[in-house]
């Protein structure tokens, strides 16, 4: 029997290839346009692996999408209310990073908040935003934040915010001995 997890990363695969199959490219292409090589998008594609979130996001930059919105699109039609058992939690076992998305994200509109959580230690980088110029708005509840921005590195503290708007690399790191958790405010341009 395929766990949760697995079946997750099944649709996510089948969603991934829908996409590029959508925009007419082949692997190579899509390798090319994401740097990401042909084996991961493929055994992504097959489900063979679970995707990372840098890998999410490379894709999610290629076909102009939040991770939330891809992550909705295999999902059920998002309902105005979601409870707080029912909230989708996705985890990347490489990085140490749990998100949770709060708000039902729908397509119709531009803002959503997610939960993140980073173990001590976690480190997490993406070398360009998920949709260019796309407004952050994060606020650490528990632990220490290490927020790099382009080349600003912002020390985070619990009650802290921080507004950015993303052009460019960004990196996030727990940077304290406990787990580091916040929310994120995200608004597409």
């Amino acid at each position: 029997m395929r766990s949760p997890e697995d079946a997750l990363d099944t649709r996510i695969g089948a969603r991934l290839t829908e996409l590029r199959t959508q925009h007419g490219w082949s692997l190579g292409e899509l390798a090319e346009r994401s740097g990401v090589s042909r084996s991961t998008l493929s055994r992504a594609e097959r489900a063979e692996t679970s995707p990372t979130a840098a890998l999410l996001n490379r894709l999610c930059h290629v076909y102009g999408r939040t991770m939330s919105q891809l992550l909705s699109e295999v999902e059920a039609a998002p309902a105005p209310l979601v409870r707080a058992a029912e909230q989708r939690t996705w985890e990347d076992p490489h990085s140490g990073f749990v998100r949770r998305s709060v708000s039902p994200p729908h397509a119709g509109l531009r803002g959503e908040l997610v939960e993140g959580r980073l173990a001590p230690g976690a480190d997490i980088s993406y070398d360009r935003p998920p949709v260019t110029g796309l407004e952050q708005h994060l606020w650490v509840l528990d632990g220490a934040l290490e927020v790099t921005d382009g080349e600003h590195v912002h020390h985070l503290e619990p009650g802290d915010c921080l507004r950015m708007r993303v052009f460019g690399p960004t990196r996030f790191r727990c940077a304290g001995p406990v787990e580091a958790r916040y929310v994120l405010a995200v608004v597409r341009p």
